[in-house]
């Protein structure tokens, strides 16, 4: 083998070396990411943790509460989806060739208005349904009125929801 075949096949091994040590550290962060994931969402006040706090509930008591909290989302979700459509509005207004910083403004607003008319609705039944249970089951059910969390839905930023969105969650 001549001298420049050897230095190209050196070049070429050290290129896959490379390759293969960046891709065990990709795969090595990934794993961790997961696993921090998935042990953020098994702790209480998440996703999941919500099935759980009703599983602790007698039967009777756990479908009324998830009837009634069910109903208010149902209930809240037209002023969610007018809250998006009029932030979405907002944004491509504000995209326009001709900038209109009034528009943009009302429609934020009005954005923000149906949004907190939304979690008024939601909170409110919260509260309803809380005042219906023992204090036991009220300290199992409290974490429902965490804003941060989602502790009565999932998150999801893929798709339509069939939810209410959360009033945090990213647009």
């Amino acid at each position: 083998m001549s001298n420049k075949t050897l230095k190209i096949a050196l070049a070429v091994s050290v290129a896959l070396n490379l390759f293969a040590v960046a891709g065990g550290v990709a795969y090595g962060v990934s794993r961790a990411q997961m696993d921090r994931k998935i042990e953020a969402q098994n702790t209480p006040g998440r996703q999941g943790g919500f099935g759980e706090m009703l599983a602790s509930l007698p039967p009777e008591i756990r479908e009324k509460v998830h009837t009634s909290l069910r109903e208010s989302a149902l209930a809240a979700r037209p002023d969610f989806e007018a809250a998006r459509a009029a932030r979405r509005e907002a944004v491509v207004v504000a995209g326009a060739d001709v900038y209109d910083a009034a528009r943009v403004q009302a429609l934020l607003e009005q954005s923000r208005s149906a949004e907190l008319r939304g979690r008024a609705r939601l909170e409110n039944e919260a509260i309803a349904v809380l005042a219906e249970l023992t204090p036991e089951q009220r300290k199992t059910l409290s974490p429902i009125l965490q804003r941060k969390g989602g502790a009565h839905r999932e998150p999801h930023r893929d798709g339509p929801p069939n939810r209410p969105p959360h009033p945090d969650a990213p647009r």
